[in-house]
This record gives C-alpha cells, structure tokens and sequence, in this order.
C-alpha cells in the first residue's frame, strides 16, 4: 500500500490565522509553517494561483519543513485559462497584453523557476493544474491538455476539472485514459451532490506515482456564493469515515496519496484533517 499523507490547501487561510489553532509564540509566517508541518506531511500551497510564487519562498519553505514533508503547488491563473489580475503579475511583466504568447512564455519560466528549490529538496508533491468550470471536454480541450503537460513535462502532474461532464458515466474512462497517457493524477473531489455543478464523486487512479484527493465541503453554495459561502462545511465523523474504502483503495494503486481539506472556512480543515487521521488510525490499529 502507499505512503498516504493528510493535509489542508492551505496554512495561512486568513480565517485560520486568525483563530486559535496556532499558538503563541508562533504566529509569524516561519513558526506558522513549522507548527503546521510538526502536525501534518503534506500541504497545498494555494496562493501560487493568486500571484506567481517566488524562489525566496519556495527556499525558504524547504528550509523550514522536515525531509519527506510535501508540497502541492497549485498553478497560477494564467496557466489554466482562469480571470487573471494584471496586478497579480511581477511588476515588470504589466504593461503586457495578458493574451500576449510572450507574456505566457515568461509566466510559465518564472513558475518553474519558483519551483526549483522545493524540486531539488525532495519536497514538491505536485503541481496542481485546476481548470475552470467552462473548461468542458473537446478537442481543443484535450489539445490544451497535452500541450500543458508539454510544458510541465519535469513536474508531477495532478489535473482537477470543475465541469462536471469529464466525469459522467459515459465519459469516464475515456477522460482516464487521456490523463493515463498524459501520466498525470486525476484529482478526485468531494463536493455537495444535487446541485448543477456538482462533481461525480469517482476515485480513478491514473497515475502509479500519484493520488489527490480534495474534500470541499458540502455547502449547498458551491459554485454559486462567496468563498467561504461555497467552502463552509465542517466534516462528521460519519461523512469521513465513508470515504475509507475509497481511500484505501486509492492508496493501493499509487506509491502516494495526498487527502487535501479546502474546507478552509476558522480552522474546519485542519479540523477536518485531524479527524481523518484518527480514522484512519483507529483502522488499522
């Protein structure tokens, strides 16, 4: 069975800083981080969609994180056909047309430039390539699909889709498939069922190396209110310990998997993270 590691998408959500999960004493950026990775193996580092990550920060996150922890680095908006603020962009890089193919060029260096340091560290679980909601299977999406995985071709690859279709039943295995022959991961989420844009709810394994899994909440807000509208949920016992078959599962087809909670509404996810791991512990004990 592989090696399964359990986190958060995030360890300085404002709402977590602000409440009482870290201690006195450890509330600057470096004691957040090492606080966090005493309790937990694996952390998405989300706020590389935001803004293009930085190569100080990447150092300074393998500095401050022991041999074996992982991080899952979530692509910047631009790389995934998201909204991108051109205040989101490096100085520099702003008086460019965001659709400029130079502009891109240089965003996709500069990315991979952040990531050096926690690639030669051991330490980059993935890279996670989330596209947007319009993003719905086709042609030109598959093309875009292999042409990014052209360029990301030295990382670990993991693919979450928020159109609901790559993963109907009709559909299913040939969007595995695709993500087999592209050997990247195929996210798999969980999210409120019964909505328009619910996700289905499967568990592929495409990769041998890889397995993520991203549990969102399930507010009946999803897709559809504010941020913490669409991610305020705190798991039950009962919710969680449903997917350990499924976990199991995913862990026997992969060297590794990665169970994220973005349910980061105070501190429900680390919560959240804390509960499972006692699951799972009390499982196999």
């Amino acid at each position: 069975m592989g090696e399964l590691l359990i986190g958060t998408c995030s360890w300085t959500d404002e709402t977590l800083v602000a409440g009482g999960w870290y201690p006195p004493g450890r509330r600057d950026a470096e004691g957040r981080l090492r606080h966090y990775a005493e309790r937990f193996r694996v952390v998405e580092a989300d706020a590389g969609y935001y803004a293009l990550p930085s190569v100080r920060n990447s150092a300074l996150w393998s500095e401050r994180t022991p041999p074996g922890f992982r991080f899952d680095v979530k692509a910047f908006s631009l790389l995934t056909g998201h909204p991108t603020r051109k205040a989101a962009l490096p100085g520099d890089l702003r008086d460019h047309d965001l659709g400029d193919p130079e502009l891109l060029d240089e965003v996709w260096h500069r990315f991979g430039a952040a990531l050096r340091p926690l690639r030669e560290s051991g330490r980059l679980g993935a890279v996670l390539f989330q596209f947007p909601p319009w993003f719905r299977p086709g042609p030109r999406a598959e093309a875009l699909l292999h042409a990014t995985r052209k360029r990301a071709y030295q990382w670990p690859m993991a693919v979450e889709f928020r159109h609901p279709d790559w993963w109907r039943e009709d559909r299913c295995e040939r969007t595995a498939a695709l993500l087999r022959d592209l050997d990247a991961t195929a996210v798999a989420v969980d999210t409120a069922q019964g909505l328009p844009n619910s996700m289905p709810g499967v568990t592929p394994v495409t990769s041998s190396k890889l397995a993520v899994v991203r549990f969102h909440g399930r507010s009946a807000a999803w897709g559809t209110g504010s941020k913490e509208d669409r991610f305020r949920h705190t798991y039950t016992q009962e919710e969680l310990a449903g997917w350990l078959p499924r976990l199991r599962l995913l862990a026997e087809g992969a060297e590794e998997l990665h169970v994220l909670f973005n349910n980061c509404c105070g501190d429900a996810a680390v919560r959240s993270a804390e509960t499972l791991r006692d699951l799972l512990e009390c499982g196999t004990s």
